[in-house]
């Protein structure tokens, strides 16, 4: 947050939506059964079990790559991604205090794994292809004790490290043709690794599993089997399934009191495996990979975590997945509340469009169009269609409680349609394409109608908003131009020039003014009449301004942009009231429900969030 933010009271963050399912074992069960833990973009959630709420801990200044719980509870550690030849951190955290305890930062450009010793006395990380290092850290003390080369020279990249169950000063690490067995050498400050001998079978190790006893490692492979070696001899035992292996590759392991194996494969299949043979006993497709399993005492808790964003909480009696948690696992492109009122909105992100109820962030319904990524969605005003511009140059009417299509609009533009809006009298649709092209359709009881295109933008057109009145609409393109245009004589009225390349336009109530965002991280007031820039306020120190959305009453106005911040403004005054916790990336979308009671943000990890509104709405 910086420094012209600090003292503005904070936005209070009601409940988020979203996983990132892409983190290998983002996915944690804390040890005392209470709490799921994992990441989304650069921030690491805290849902309780129980009844769903949430906890935040910010501290990351981009993704988080990995993340992992010691085994006392006690501390928590992520590390993230940054830009190349930057150093990428890892932090420890203090779960009781919910508190940073360490920011450890050596590794360049990714931190790959991180792991705790079995009395939480060291940490080790793994730094990604560009660093190619593994670094021990004694929690204590916040310092480095040594490091090395994680692969021997010709060797792979090291893609995952164990710890021992046992001992504080042995443990694994496996990748591109390297397996390896560390031993920590305090005295001297050094690790020395020993190879595992696996004769002629090559594999690419994608993680690894230790018995209890640390007599045996189970080491799950991109080529679909389980290797065994034992860790005394570091010689491999035993590899198998030997007939049907797992599709797309084991990317997840969890060893059961039993002995018998969970494995999560790339193909979405979590199964049930023998311990002696490694075939599959009994298994479940989910939706996309599986990277995390996280299981309670006694197997009673089993949750899964999938690429799809997905959460599934599985009982080993009927080995049923129930799923307890969706979202969406790309940049959300585009959010819609519909008209007079806040029980429910729509959010739109690569392929699908989904409806969510808003007192219990709850996935209503999915409309999935394949291989298509949705960029713009609207409500008619009647509440009886959503309209959703698609990159394959069609406009697409859905009807919001089946999700049946009902009306397709093919060529609708050329280069994508990037923005959409429906009248007030829910019989025309406004689009905007991205060759630059306004085009307005009129809606027959059986089927459509174009009535007019509007060519004098000269890039895509980012969004469109409509008049009350459905007689005049703006529209804000890349070009650098905002253009209100006559729907009656289809001609443009003003144009509003700045050097920048336009994100969004919103009309104030009354009409008589315009306000816009874009690159250029400023707000800006337009009067309608003139096109005349009325006033500027910066409204972002670092990073674009991607959307801005008014309350009903005129009185205040909401950013987010590239800052990852959400702000709430006053709209005389031209000033920030109240401002949200980083997002974990960029705001793409903010709306605010038309009783001013909820704000709705979601930015580009894929992360929805829901926060209280601090104004009422007015009485006049």
């Amino acid at each position: 947050m910086d420094d012209e933010t600090l003292n503005i009271p904070q936005l209070e963050l009601e409940a988020v939506i979203g996983f990132n399912g892409y983190v290998p074992f983002g996915l944690r069960l804390h040890p005392d059964g209470k709490y799921l833990i994992y990441p989304l973009g650069s921030v690491i959630i805290l849902k309780r079990i129980e009844d769903g709420k949430q906890e935040f801990l910010h501290g990351h200044s981009n993704n988080v790559s990995c993340f992992s719980v010691s085994k006392s509870g006690s501390y928590m550690a992520s590390g993230q991604v940054n830009f190349m030849s930057t150093k990428a951190a890892v932090i420890i955290w203090n779960y009781a205090e919910r508190t940073i305890h360490a920011q450890l930062v050596l590794h360049k450009a990714k931190v790959e794994a991180v792991a705790f010793s079995p009395n939480d006395k060291y940490l080790v990380s793994l730094g990604g292809k560009d660093d190619g290092s593994i670094v021990v850290w004694n929690v204590q003390t916040k310092q480095a004790i040594c490091g090395s080369a994680a692969s021997a020279y010709g060797a792979g990249h090291c893609l995952t490290i164990q710890y021992s169950n046992t001992d504080d000063n042995i443990f694994t690490s496996g990748g591109s043709g390297t397996l390896r067995v560390w031993e920590l050498d305090l005295a001297n400050r050094k690790i020395w690794p020993t190879e595992c001998r696996t004769g002629k079978l090559a594999r690419t190790v994608k993680c690894i599993e230790i018995s209890e006893d640390d007599n045996f490692m189970f080491c799950g492979t991109t080529s679909g089997d389980i290797m065994k070696i034992n860790m005394k001899m570091k010689l491999l035992n035993h590899c198998g399934p030997t007939k049907v292996k797992y599709n797309l590759g084991v990317n997840v392991l969890k060893l059961l009191d039993s002995g018998d194996l969970l494995v999560g494969s790339g193909s979405g299949t979590l199964a049930l495996c023998c311990k002696k043979t490694f075939q599959a006993l009994r298994q479940q497709q989910l939706e996309k990979a599986v990277t995390s399993i996280a299981a309670g005492d006694l197997g009673e808790q089993l949750f899964v975590g999938t690429e799809a964003a997905h959460i599934y909480r599985l009982t080993f009696m009927d080995f049923e997945a129930e799923l307890i948690s969706t979202g969406h696992r790309s940049a959300v492109k585009d959010i819609a509340i519909p008209f007079a009122t806040s029980q429910l909105f729509a959010t739109c992100s690569e392929e699908d469009i989904r409806l969510w109820l808003v007192g219990r962030p709850k996935e209503l319904l999915r409309i999935t169009v394949t291989n298509m990524t949705c960029n713009a969605l609207d409500f008619m005003a009647d509440g009886h269609s959503i309209i959703s511009a698609w990159n394959d140059d069609k406009i697409r009417v859905f009807g919001p409680e089946s999700g049946r299509l009902m009306l397709t609009i093919d060529n609708a533009h050329r280069m994508g349609v990037t923005a959409i809006a429906g009248t007030r009298d829910c019989k025309r649709i406004v689009s905007g394409g991205g060759e630059g092209q306004v085009r307005v359709w009129e809606l027959l009881p059986h089927g459509h109608r174009l009535v007019e295109i509007m060519k004098e933008h000269k890039a895509a057109v980012s969004c469109v908003k409509i008049k009350s009145d459905d007689k005049e609409c703006v529209t804000a393109s890349l070009d650098g131009v905002c253009i209100i245009w006559d729907l009656v004589r289809f001609v443009s009225l003003q144009r509003m020039i700045a050097n920048t390349l336009f994100r969004t336009a919103c009309y104030h109530p009354d009409e008589h003014q315009i306000i816009t965002s874009g690159t250029d991280r400023k707000v800006t007031y337009w009067d309608v009449y003139d096109a005349s820039s009325i006033r500027e306020r910066e409204g972002s120190q670092s990073g674009a301004i991607n959307s801005l959305h008014i309350t009903q009453d005129g009185r205040h106005f909401v950013t987010g942009g590239d800052d990852k911040q959400v702000k709430v403004w006053d709209y005389m005054l031209g000033n920030v009231t109240h401002v949200g916790v980083p997002h974990g990336a960029s705001v793409t979308c903010t709306r605010i429900c038309s009783n001013n009671r909820i704000l709705v943000s979601s930015s580009a990890d894929g992360g929805i969030w829901r926060w209280k509104f601090p104004h009422p709405p007015s009485s006049y």
